[in-house]
């Protein structure tokens, strides 16, 4: 499986975060699964390049030329495969398109962006691959009260809780993942 790891690259988060970061992706790998994700050195992002490259599984960055150019993101030069591209819709899309599952680490902006696109997508249709919220240390705990208030107000229908998943352990994702189907979804009442 194609596993795509969206988090942090920032370089000032803390360590522990980094850890389990690193030790699931060195989960993921010693499973024979593989990596395609932002193209990150530092951060969430160099934690799961290291921990899959550790574990033995392939690694495929993908990043804009511009951020490369103004110095946005260190690159990780140990990926089996670099790929550059002219705009970030673009990065997305080939993350989106070469994985067959997504995991969300704490992050940013960019990170809450990618997880919202890929949600709205698989809700829409476009796909039905896995989506995971790794909370760990409770980092998605507002985000999650967030969901469910949007629910309770109407703004979001119910199902879409469906759609992903929101999980604090390593071993929990892992089997998640593992026993994924998209058939609990039930698409024509996401339609309402």
């Amino acid at each position: 499986m194609v596993i795509c790891i969206y988090g942090a690259a920032s370089d000032k988060i803390k360590d522990d975060y980094k850890k389990e970061c690193y030790d699931l992706a060195l989960i993921l790998a010693k499973s024979g699964h593989s990596l395609v994700y932002g193209a990150g050195s530092s951060g969430m992002m160099g934690a799961s390049a290291r921990g899959f490259k550790d574990g033995g599984g392939k690694v495929h960055g993908v990043i804009p030329t511009f951020f490369e150019e103004n110095g946005f993101e260190k690159i990780f030069y140990d990926a089996d495969r670099i790929t550059r591209t002219k705009t970030m819709a673009e990065r997305k899309t080939i993350m989106e398109n070469e994985c067959d599952a997504f995991i969300v680490t704490p992050g940013g902006m960019g990170t809450m962006e990618e997880f919202f696109e890929a949600l709205t997508l698989k809700q829409l249709g476009r796909h039905k691959k896995a989506i995971v919220i790794y909370n760990m240390f409770g980092y998605y705990d507002k985000l999650e009260e967030l969901i469910l208030d949007m629910i309770d107000k109407g703004f979001v229908n119910k199902e879409c809780l469906k759609l992903f998943a929101i999980l604090k352990e390593k071993q929990e994702i892992v089997e998640y993942l593992n026993a994924y189907s998209a058939g609990s979804v039930t698409w024509d009442l996401l339609k309402k």
